[in-house]
């Protein structure tokens, strides 16, 4: 992708599946990557097999839904390895429930992670880029903000905020350089899908039924999301921002 090399990315998110190879595709392409994550652990996991395959990378144990917490990380990933260039809000979270059979205090958690954490690092982020008159971010949505999806309202809820927030940052932002889109993943093969259906051959149906309802046949990868996210982030989309774009295999088409 052209433009990539050089530039500095975040990525929230960096130490789980799908986070982790959006990482190492940045990093591929020539960016040095801040990876953010709250666990400490697998956020150097993902550093450190960036440097192994030649690539430049920090890690930086991040809570995005503490706000002081945010400001710090992103002030300290900006001193080791200069502006912030792209920002890619991968960070989610979900459990899996009917909603009626839920309570306020599993809201606030899915709401803090999944809304509240992109606000505050775009809060953080967005003002260097506007001084810089440039800038890439790509947030990670859902096709469950698209459609809806049985079992996770709240989250649906929080990632269709996502989609109407991108969209109305890009018009807000679209003289000063800047671009913003979002991308929705379907169904994808996560250890955070499996978490859902844990219940033996129960889960394992609703996993297979998943699979059987997207055209190509397969649940999603963490290795589809990368390419969409390093095309948005490149040179190569400078025309392109308030844009939702689906990786699903074919499960919802939109004209």
């Amino acid at each position: 992708m052209r433009g990539l090399k050089g530039k500095h990315a975040v990525v929230t998110g960096g130490g789980g599946a799908i986070g982790r190879a959006i990482c190492l595709r940045l990093a591929e392409e020539g960016c040095r990557v801040a990876v953010f994550d709250r666990d400490e652990t697998t956020a150097a996991e993902t550093a450190r097999a960036i440097e192994d395959a030649g690539g430049r990378a920090g890690f930086h144990a991040t809570d995005i839904t503490d706000y002081d917490a945010v400001r710090a990380g992103v002030a300290e990933a900006r001193k080791t390895g200069g502006d912030i260039s792209v920002l890619v809000n991968n960070a989610g979270w979900d459990r899996f429930a009917n909603f009626l059979e839920t309570d306020p205090a599993l809201w606030d958690k899915i709401i803090a992670i999944n809304l509240r954490g992109p606000l505050n690092m775009h809060h953080a982020v967005l003002p260097g880029m506007v001084e810089a008159s440039a800038g890439r971010v790509v947030n990670i949505a859902s096709d469950a903000g698209r459609v809806g999806s049985s079992g996770e309202a709240v989250y649906s809820a929080c990632k269709g905020g996502i989609i109407a927030f991108t969209k109305t940052m890009a018009r807000e932002l679209a003289r000063t350089g800047i671009t913003l889109n979002t991308v929705c993943p379907g169904p994808t093969d996560t250890p955070l899908l499996r978490s859902f259906f844990e219940e033996g051959e129960a889960g394992e149906k609703i996993v297979q039924a998943l699979a059987r309802a997207i055209p190509m046949k397969r649940l999603g990868r963490a290795e589809d999301l990368p390419g969409m996210v390093a095309f948005l982030a490149s040179d190569d989309a400078a025309f392109v921002t308030g844009q939702t774009i689906s990786v699903s295999g074919g499960l919802t088409m939109h004209g």
